[in-house]
């Protein structure tokens, strides 16, 4: 995957401030300090495209990046145990729903899950509205690299059950090591439907 140009456009809370639908849009989606800024910056090969930071819930906004002129990534508020003032963590849900509800160029979301860690209430609740909205969703379990090869597929188990997904619907990342990227890049294409397109 060649990255000609990636760049931040806005951030925005609403549809009135949203940028102009420009082509596909990818969006990811994750509860807080599960990789998300990690994620998108090595996908582009980006050190700071997307801030990263140790504090859990900093990103409380929709977040718009350009990708070689051809298609946007959108990095969804995160959401979970983050230190957040009450008035945040409420908002987030109709946030991200409308955004779900309304982008007529969405294309699919990449949804991160925690190697280490049970499907929480949110991650299901977003995993439903992604399956009652019919958007494309692309399971992703990150931070692989905490856990040995030989023990993934039992870590994997009550992921599996929570969310009753099967295990070749997962791609499994490091933002440590890079594993994984070229497959979660696969998936991505597919759904922005622009195959045999994307840096060329």
């Amino acid at each position: 995957m060649h990255i000609r140009s990636a760049e931040f456009i806005q951030s925005a809370t609403r549809p009135g401030n949203y940028p102009p639908e420009q082509g596909p849009e990818i969006a990811f989606a994750g509860r807080s300090n599960v990789g998300k800024s990690s994620l998108i910056n090595n996908l582009v090969g980006r050190r700071k495209l997307v801030r990263t930071s140790r504090t859990p819930g900093r990103t409380q906004l929709l977040n718009f990046f350009r990708i070689n002129d051809q298609f946007c990534m959108v990095d969804l508020p995160g959401y979970g145990f983050a230190k957040v003032p009450p008035e945040v963590k409420k908002a987030w849900g109709p946030m991200v729903h409308t955004y779900l509800a309304q982008r007529a160029s969405l294309r699919g979301v990449v949804w991160l899950l925690d190697c280490r860690r049970v499907p929480n209430d949110e991650d299901l609740q977003l995993l439903d509205w992604l399956e009652e909205l019919q958007i494309p969703t692309i399971p992703v379990i990150t931070k692989i690299d905490k856990v040995k090869r030989s023990r993934r597929m039992k870590q994997l188990q009550p992921i599996l059950a929570a969310t009753g997904l099967p295990a070749d619907a997962f791609s499994s990342f490091s933002a440590l090591s890079g594993e994984g990227r070229e497959e979660v890049w696969e998936r991505i294409v597919e759904a922005l439907g622009l195959d045999g397109e994307v840096g060329e």
